[in-house]
């Protein structure tokens, strides 16, 4: 049974890309290794393909080779919050419009060319100072994401809910995350048990 974690930096987490079963320190390694231990007597394999700094089109382009020549059983996806991100920081401008037709060509493919389970992981971003901007623009982004894992995933975890749920329970506004994108381990911890809790559904395990 093949697994595959799909995404930007969140998922790629300085992974040795000479071995995409090397799940790096991020929250792959944290879902397979819950997976594993919940379920031994299943032949599970991981794989890992995340790329640091990738937006949705970045994903759409590699998605043949990265995603459906695999064949997985199941993909997890998290991908979106450098689309807003790089409007900013590489002044790259993707539209909603865009992220919305990037989004759904990747899902529409998926379905068409595998016979994987889809995992749609919402993007986020936590407590920090100075991305007021990409805040509100990612919350135009939420829905739009939410909108297309309802109608072509079979579950969706949405994380920017979750980590807010679960924030003001710590003792720090920054536990999770130093810069309010990339998970530090206990945010890593955090994603891959709601990963891991997603794909237990999906394969019905």
């Amino acid at each position: 049974m093949k697994i595959l974690f799909q995404g930007d930096s969140v998922t790629d987490a300085g992974r040795d890309r000479r071995d995409f079963h090397q799940m790096g320190p991020g929250y792959p390694r944290y879902a397979a290794e819950r997976l594993q231990a919940d379920h031994p007597d299943l032949p599970l394999t991981f794989i890992n393909l995340g790329i640091s700094g990738n937006r949705t089109d970045q994903l759409f382009d590699r998605l043949y080779d990265d995603a459906i020549a695999l064949q997985p059983d199941v993909i997890s996806i998290l991908i979106g919050i450098n689309d807003v991100w790089h409007r900013y920081s590489h002044h790259i401008e993707t539209t909603d419009e865009q992220i919305e037709c990037n989004y759904r060509a990747i899902l529409e493919r998926l379905k068409k060319q595998t016979n994987a389970k889809i995992v749609v992981m919402a993007p986020f971003l936590l407590d920090c100072e100075g991305k007021d901007e990409i805040r509100r623009d990612l919350g135009t982004v939420l829905p739009v994401i939410r909108r297309l894992a309802d109608k072509y995933a079979d579950a969706y975890v949405p994380l920017d809910e979750l980590f807010a749920a679960a924030l003001p329970t710590q003792p720090a506004p920054h536990f999770y995350s130093a810069d309010g994108v990339h998970p530090n381990a206990e945010g890593a911890v955090f994603i891959g048990k709601h990963c891991a809790a997603a794909v237990e559904k999906v394969l019905n395990v």
